[in-house]
């Protein structure tokens, strides 16, 4: 069964400039529940996580000061959100749903979590409206649990993945890929174990080609045994935020790549959202759906 992380404080409140792009994680399950990819028996509400899971992925007086508001302007002005209680709570519940999805994913196969993939959070600040970053939360509690020995997390968002490849930075357990736009934030960026930076206007074939070719160089140099799939819908042509020029046909070939790929070696594969800064919000949410259905159809 397909199990997804969702709870209604994944869509916070925030102001007038930041409400558009947050709107998709209250339509993206009406429309799966709506056109019947998922029921309500797929959807878990995740709760608060352990300050210890988060501390294992985050520096202490960092989390300290993002729990107590005492951040400086100067920092929250680098998240791009305002603080406030409600959205240290959101992030919290955002990296639970990711720690949970782990389990799912174990059992099942694959699971979801409606938000996440905040991996411009570093170990010790947020930047790019991501404070906490769940998979790499998740996958520190893999570790320390014993539930995997070899991670790979396999960021296809627009954006690279840099807070993460701090993170991990000198952590051989686990594997950082990133694949995204070369004229695109961060700058600078920082080392993964492997980045792939893609030039301003990559269309689907030469996207597609590109992945296909690293995947199973990742079987045979990395050998995961577990699998974090950040798949942001920002490589389409259409977004606001992107650079690439990948079409809504391209981006669900990724995805079905990714997940065959997946199923094919047996690697369980956890799944968060991303980004996606389409003008038009239905463009957004069909997007991400995709990546539901396509979930489905190749593991269920």
């Amino acid at each position: 069964m397909l199990k997804i992380a969702y709870h209604p404080v994944y869509k916070h409140p925030l102001s007038e400039s930041h409400r558009f792009p947050m709107q998709k994680y209250d339509l993206l399950p009406q429309q799966l529940l709506h056109e019947g990819t998922c029921g309500p028996e797929n959807f878990f509400e995740p709760g608060l996580p352990e300050d210890a899971e988060i501390l294992r992925a985050h520096d202490q007086h960092y989390y300290k000061k993002l729990r107590e508001g005492s951040l400086s302007r100067r920092e929250m002005r680098k998240v791009g959100f305002p603080w406030s209680p409600e959205l240290v709570l959101r992030e919290r519940r955002i990296a639970q749903g990711t720690i949970d999805g782990c389990l799912f994913a174990l059992k099942y196969g694959v699971a979801m979590n409606i938000a996440g993939g905040t991996h411009h959070a570093y170990s010790d600040r947020g930047e790019g409206f991501c404070m906490l970053n769940d998979q790499a939360i998740g996958a520190h509690y893999l570790l320390a649990a014993g539930l995997a020995r070899r991670i790979l997390i396999l960021d296809l968002d627009v954006h690279q993945g840099n807070g993460t490849a701090e993170i991990f930075t000198g952590v051989p357990e686990v594997y950082t890929f990133s694949m995204h736009g070369k004229a695109n934030y961060p700058f600078p960026k920082e080392d993964s174990d492997l980045d792939v930076s893609l030039e301003p206007g990559t269309e689907d074939e030469d996207y597609l080609s590109i992945l296909g070719k690293h995947l199973p160089e990742l079987k045979k140099t990395v050998n995961p045994d577990f699998v974090f799939y950040l798949s942001g819908v920002d490589i389409l042509a259409s977004d606001k935020l992107g650079t690439l020029a990948v079409s809504p046909e391209g981006c669900q070939k990724r995805d079905q790549m990714v997940f065959q790929w997946c199923r094919e070696h047996n690697l369980p594969v956890q799944c968060s959202m991303g980004g996606g800064y389409s003008p038009r919000l239905r463009t957004i949410v069909e997007a991400h759906a995709a990546t539901f259905r396509m979930a489905q159809l190749v593991f269920f």
